[in-house]
């Protein structure tokens, strides 16, 4: 699973126009050497964002 890391672009991905999304992005982008319990504890933050972003209703 680790070697699967590699794969992953080193880059952050382009602005999606979703300001809550975008927030989620930066936060995840910015994990870095940060000790894992840290890491976690964005992951679930950024897991919980994106489910009420998804939960949310939209413009009709």
């Amino acid at each position: 699973m680790i070697d699967e890391l590699d794969d992953l672009p080193a880059e952050r991905p382009d602005a999606t126009g979703i300001d809550r999304v975008d927030a989620v992005i930066d936060a995840v982008a910015s994990v870095g050497d940060r000790p894992l319990a840290e890491q976690v504890t964005v992951f679930e933050q950024a897991h919980g964002e994106l489910r009420r972003s998804l939960d949310a209703p939209g413009p009709a």
